[in-house]
């Protein structure tokens, strides 16, 4: 069999195969690395955590009621709702059992406020086109006024080059 030669349509046929493929490929690989989480009981996990099923932990203690995020030595992961009371317990019995334990900080820091900032500016930038549009108004008037009183304004005409006046 030969190669399609470039520009034909079975090019475009097999470069677009090309690309499927490679979209196909890639997107597998992204769903293989997705974790996905199932629902357990508090009490399941203290069972795991006893039988040593558990290796490693971590706390999300924020927005209340916190959650933790189990992962399982099968390789399995597992999220359990908590109260915050008991987050001192089942650290102390995750690290005697020999899991791994980590706590989440909050990723939502307090964002800084620039509204008044953006007012100032926004005020500022008002009070500058008020002040130009007066300016401009005022000379215009000015300027009409004094071609009314002198019939031109007082400047001559420009001439031309060639006259010679």
């Amino acid at each position: 069999m030969s190669a399609p030669r470039k520009g034909s349509p079975a090019a475009a046929v097999a470069a677009s195969l090309g690309c499927l493929l490679c979209l196909a490929v890639a997107a597998s690989a992204a769903a293989a690395t997705a974790i996905h989480f199932q629902r357990e009981s508090l009490q399941a996990l203290e069972k795991q955590l006893h039988a040593r099923e558990v290796h490693a932990l971590v706390f999300h203690p924020t927005p209340a009621p916190g959650h933790i995020h189990a992962s399982l030595n099968n390789g399995t992961h597992m999220s359990i709702v908590y109260a915050g009371s008991e987050q001192a317990h089942l650290t102390a019995l995750a690290q005697a059992e020999g899991a791994r334990v980590t706590i989440a900080k909050s990723t939502t820091a307090k964002k800084t406020v620039h509204h008044k900032l953006r007012y100032i500016a926004g005020g500022i930038l008002v009070a500058v086109i008020i002040v130009v549009a007066a300016v401009l108004l005022v000379d215009r008037r000015r300027k009409l006024r004094a071609m009314a009183d002198g019939g031109g304004g007082g400047a001559p005409a420009p001439s031309s080059p060639g006259d010679s006046s």
